[in-house]
């Protein structure tokens, strides 16, 4: 064993690699959550999470209310405009190619950017700190306080979610959905509904990861490029799975944080990517993804 060896280091390093890759996985369920049920690749996640942050901005700094009471509003607010997207935007593009929607989605994340341009500027600023900046130590290691928060809200939040999916109703009808439309259909699910439903989710959970994301490195109208480190999530741990979104998180942020630590942050990029097509060589649907038999 090498004596020299700095295993505390290391410890700190991993802790915040799990804290980050959370909040990647938690941005990555707003992925899944329209996918598994829609088959709807929604590119726009990443500036549902920044219209999100900066709605909590002016709750607490312009409308001056308290951190606590505006957190349950923006998440309302991101859930009103999920469902206004998909009322306005994914509804007329139902029947329409993949490709279609694909890009009226890419489309879409570039107007979210300019609307927040045009009402709130160009310019990064920070939230106000309602967290705290008492450092968290998990035996010697030190952690931040706001990736530790980020971690067991993420943690929490989509454990919530595997709950809901496997135990509820509505869980029940949105895996119907996703396994087939025409059967769900059929069998009384209002398949709309579970559409418009996906929808709203998903726009509260980006609207959540907006406000954690923002507290931890501040919010812009660019801020919402993280959501393509949670695109790479996705596909690694598969495009309709929950608990893959969760575990390809963690397993991204681990990896960033490691090869950032000791080899450097130009490397992590490629070794993100090398990951990815590793992963994919291995299982194209991702590591918990559905495998679907295509019939010729």
């Amino acid at each position: 064993m090498n004596e020299g060896f700095d295993w505390l280091f290391l410890t700190e390093v991993s802790l915040a690699g799990l804290g980050s890759g959370a909040l990647l996985a938690l941005v990555a369920l707003a992925f899944v959550l329209i996918y598994k049920a829609t088959r709807v690749v929604n590119l726009a996640v990443g500036e549902m999470l920044m219209i999100g942050a900066y709605l909590f901005l002016s709750a607490v700094t312009g409308w001056g209310l308290s951190p606590w009471v505006a957190i349950p509003l923006v998440l309302a607010g991101g859930g009103a405009l999920g469902l206004l997207i998909e009322r306005a935007v994914i509804a007329p593009m139902l029947g329409k190619s993949a490709i279609s929607t694909f890009m009226v989605t890419i489309g879409l994340g570039s107007v979210l950017t300019g609307i927040a341009e045009m009402i709130w500027g160009p310019d990064p600023t920070q939230l106000p700190d309602f967290m705290g900046t008492t450092p968290v130590f998990l035996g010697e290691a030190f952690v931040s306080r706001k990736i530790a928060i980020g971690f067991v809200v993420a943690s929490l939040s989509i454990a919530a979610f595997v709950v809901a999916f496997r135990s509820s109703r509505a869980g029940v009808a949105l895996r119907a959905t996703a396994s087939d439309q025409g059967a769900a259909f059929m069998c009384g699910i209002n398949v709309p509904r579970v559409f418009s439903a996906a929808w709203v989710l998903a726009g509260m959970t980006a609207a959540g990861a907006g406000i954690l994301v923002g507290a931890v490195g501040g919010v812009s109208p660019v801020m919402g490029s993280f959501a393509l480190s949670a695109l790479v999530v996705v596909i690694v741990g598969g495009l309709d799975s929950v608990i893959g979104a969760l575990l390809g998180g963690l397993l991204i942020g681990l990896v960033e944080a490691w090869v950032g630590a000791y080899l450097g942050g130009e490397y992590k990029l490629p070794a993100t990517f090398t990951l990815l097509m590793l992963v994919l060589v291995a299982r194209p649907y991702g590591l918990f993804g559905t495998h679907e038999i295509e019939r010729l």
